[in-house]
């Protein structure tokens, strides 16, 4: 039984893909930062453990991945969600803005990534889907930060896609549009229905739709797609 972790893994893309790789048959851990309530209404209702570090930090991500092999066992399945916004016009960003959003959303993914690749290649297998986004793709007014995050994942991607190849480690990106989640909702009621009429499919994705394409990126039998960003955004922006 393959031993998965997801961060960002108690809310949200992260929960519903945490739940789907266990209904799969791996044994899951999820990775969560705030609000410790929600990640024990979590594990109380799914029996997934969590465990709380932040992915920012690269000795805490070292800690942690050592604290979830310990209790389940090598992490053979990383998937990299802990994301963050902190969105604002660039004539009206912050320095502070700008390097926390890169710390968590691509600095995070370098942490873990660097925490599990050398047990992985020591086993000769692996598999890392990163979470991208839509607006890493097509661009986003107030977003670039998050967005240079994103884009930035993609290149992460391709280019340990080519380096653990040949040790039976794919590293895969997944790019969801608009997706009904707790930071969405936070999207004032006007901007709502502007994105909603630049959805072709006229609705959010769901959570466990975005899980659906991670749950196959991360299949044993997955081995050849290897280094690719699959888009799963209705429609909206069609590379």
């Amino acid at each position: 039984m393959r031993v998965a972790l997801v961060t960002g893994g108690s809310s949200g893309i992260g929960a519903a893909t945490a739940e789907a790789l266990l209904a799969a048959g791996y044994r899951v851990a999820a990775n969560f930062a705030g609000h410790p309530e929600v990640a024990q209404s979590f594990t109380a209702r799914t029996g997934i453990p969590t465990f709380r570090w932040n992915v920012a930090d690269y000795g805490a991500c070292q800690a942690g991945v050592a604290s979830v092999e310990a209790a389940l066992g090598p992490v053979e399945v990383l998937v990299n969600n802990a994301g963050i916004t902190r969105d604002a016009m660039l004539h009206r960003m912050s320095a502070e803005q700008w390097r926390e959003v890169l710390d968590v959303n691509l600095g995070g993914c370098f942490n873990m990534c660097r925490a599990t690749i050398g047990g992985m290649r020591e086993r000769r297998f692996g598999r890392i889907v990163n979470m991208g986004s839509v607006n890493g793709l097509s661009g986003q007014p107030g977003q670039t930060n998050y967005a240079a995050t994103k884009a930035g994942l993609i290149g992460f991607t391709k280019a340990l896609a080519l380096e653990g190849a040949s040790h039976n480690i794919t590293a895969n990106a997944v790019a969801p549009g608009y997706t009904d989640t707790a930071m969405v909702d936070a999207v004032p009621p006007e901007a709502m229905a502007r994105i909603l009429a630049a959805i072709p499919a006229g609705r959010l994705a769901t959570p466990a739709e975005i899980a659906r394409g991670v749950l196959f990126l991360v299949a044993d039998e997955s081995a050849f797609i290897n280094g690719i960003t699959l888009s799963i955004n209705g429609g909206k922006y069609m590379a």
